[in-house]
């Protein structure tokens, strides 16, 4: 009976130890997203072009391109991280990620002038916290 109970918790135990930290999930399921989904059009001359994660400042970072009349008019809109926090808001699929109070990034970049910064944003628990 003592070597079913022994073996039972080596199980759990090794069960519990192979489980994937949110970290390592959130590297994880980034490297998929941009492996299957991008490039991906969002509408409006915006495309998603990778998703990264740094472990080291736990934020989402998500590379877009503005192409068309969005690459010349997007750096006036002094909304963009406003549009951008309600958006994050209403996302249920990065809940874990809020919920464990991760920060999100946004680096739009000219398709017009490769290798153009036009717009950064990045967005703290603060900006999205509805508590």
């Amino acid at each position: 009976m003592k070597k079913i109970i022994l073996f039972a918790a080596a199980v759990a135990m090794l069960a519990v130890s192979c489980q994937e930290s949110l970290e390592d999930r959130a590297a994880r399921e980034a490297q998929e997203f941009t492996r299957k989904n991008c490039p991906m059009k969002l509408g409006n001359g915006i495309t998603t072009d990778s998703m990264v994660f740094d472990k080291v400042t736990l934020t989402l970072h998500y590379c877009m391109t503005i192409s068309g009349q969005a690459d010349t008019t997007a750096i006036r809109n002094t909304d963009i991280k406003k549009d951008m926090v309600e958006g994050l808001k209403g996302n249920t699929a990065v809940r874990p990620y809020k919920d464990a109070g991760y920060n999100f990034q946004y680096t739009f970049y000219s398709e017009k002038h490769k290798g153009l910064k036009l717009y950064e944003v990045k967005i703290t628990k603060k900006d999205y916290s509805t508590k």
